[in-house]
C-alpha cells in the first residue's frame, strides 16, 4: 500500500506555535525526505508529518502468514535514512513470530534521539490472536510496561489510550473515558510516560481527557470518504492537539480491510488530481488529508520500501484550492 503527504507554505499557519516550515536539508541518504512536509509538535518531541504506522509489517490480523522478516527490517531502517522519526505501535500487532514491537526494536537500536514511538494499550489479545476485553484502569499499568519492555526502553515517548472496538460509522463506544485515562495520567507522573494521547473517541470523550491531563494527539479513522470526525479535526486544531488519522487510504485498497472490498467512492476525482501531479491516488487521498490542518499528521503503514519512500515523497506534493475542492465535493463537503 502506497501513502502520501503533501502540505503547502499557504496551507500552514505560520503563526501556530506547533508548526514550524518544511526543511530541505534531508538526512542526506538519497531519495525523498520526511523533512518536506515540515514538523509538528508532539508534546515534548519534534516529529515530522510524515511517520510510519507499524501494523502492517507484521501483516493484518486477517493475513494467512505474516510479512517476510527481512523485508519489515529493512523498510524500518530506510524509513529512519529518510527523515521519517515518528513510528507507531502497540503491542498487540503482532502475528506467529512476527511482533511489530520487536521488529522495530531489532532494527532501530539503538534508537536515534530524535525518534519518537508511540504506543497504545487498552486494547488485548490471546497467544492465538482473538481479541479480548477491554482492559481495566488498573490493567493499563501492565500493557505500558509490556510496551517498554519489547522496545527495550526505561519510558514511552506517547501513549495512546485506544477506546473501544466500534470504528467511525459503527457507532463507537461513548462511556467515560475518565478512568482509564487517569491510570495513564499517573503512569505519566511515574515517568513511565512522557506524552498522552486518545484514540478512537467521540469529541465529547477527548473534552473530559483534556481535564484529566494534557492530550497531545488523536487517532481516529478518518480519510477523503470518512469524513464523520470533521468536526473533531477543528477541535484538535483549536487546542494544539494533533490528529493522526488511520486508515487514511486503506479504505480504497482492495484486501486492506477485513471486509477485502475496496471504496471506490470518487476514484474519478482522486484519479484526475493525480494524473495533474503524476502521483499515485493513494498519494492523493493523503495529501487531501493533511490539507485538513497543520495539526494533521499520517502515518501510513507498508511492508515495501518502494511504498515507502512513494509515501515519503508525497510529502512534497501541492495540491492546488481548485483540486481541493474537487475532493471534497467527493463527500459533498466545503472546506
Amino acid at each position: 500500500m502506497t501513502t502520501d503527504l503533501n502540505t503547502t507554505a499557504a496551507d500552514h499557519d505560520t503563526t501556530s506555535p506547533h508548526l514550524t516550515s518544511p526543511d530541505t536539508t534531508g538526512p542526506g541518504s538519497g531519495g525523498p525526505e520526511a523533512a518536506a512536509s515540515g514538523t509538528w509538535q508532539l508534546g515534548d518531541r519534534t516529529v515530522n508529518r510524515v511517520g510510519l504506522g507499524a501494523m502492517r509489517l507484521v501483516g493484518m490480523p486477517w493475513d494467512e502468514r505474516p510479512r517476510g522478516r527481512d523485508g519489515s527490517l529493512a523498510v524500518l531502517r530506510r524509513a529512519v535514512e529518510l527523515g521519517v522519526n515518528h513510528i507507531d505501535t502497540a503491542a498487540f500487532y503482532f502475528m506467529p513470530l512476527r511482533s511489530a514491537n520487536e521488529l522495530i526494536s531489532t532494527a532501530l537500536q539503538p534508537y536515534g534521539d530524535d525518534l519518537t514511538i508511540t504506543t497504545k494499550v487498552g486494547p488485548a489479545r490471546s497467544r492465538d490472536g482473538g481479541f479480548e476485553e477491554m482492559a481495566r484502569p488498573d490493567q493499563l499499568r501492565a500493557q505500558v510496561e509490556e510496551n517498554i519492555r519489547q522496545l527495550g526502553r526505561d519510558h514511552l515517548d506517547v501513549v495512546n489510550l485506544r477506546w473501544g472496538t466500534r470504528m467511525a460509522g459503527e457507532g463507537r463506544e461513548p462511556e467515560s473515558v475518565a478512568e482509564h485515562f487517569g491510570a495513564l495520567a499517573e503512569l505519566r507522573e511515574a515517568g513511565l510516560v512522557r506524552n498522552l494521547g486518545i484514540s478512537n473517541i467521540l469529541p465529547e470523550q477527548l473534552v473530559e481527557a483534556m481535564k484529566v491531563a494534557p492530550v497531545v494527539c488523536v487517532q481516529n479513522q478518518y480519510g477523503l470518504t470518512s469524513r464523520e470526525d470533521d468536526a473533531l479535526v477543528t477541535l484538535c486544531g483549536e487546542h494544539g492537539i494533533a490528529f493522526v488519522p488511520f486508515f487514511s487510504v486503506g479504505a480504497a485498497v482492495p484486501g486492506a480491510s477485513p471486509q477485502g472490498g475496496a471504496d471506490e467512492t470518487g476514484q474519478a476525482q482522486v484519479a484526475a488530481v493525480a494524473a495533474a501531479h503524476g502521483a499515485t491516488p493513494a498519494q492523493v487521498r493523503l495529501a487531501w488529508t493533511l490539507h485538513r490542518g497543520p495539526h494533521v499528521l499520517a502515518i501510513p503503514g507498508t511492508g515495501s520500501v518502494a511504498h515507502l519512500e512513494e509515501n515519503v515523497a508525497a510529502g512534497g506534493l501541492r495540491l492546488t484550492d481548485d483540486e481541493l475542492a474537487l475532493l471534497d465535493g467527493i463527500a459533498g463537503r466545503d472546506r
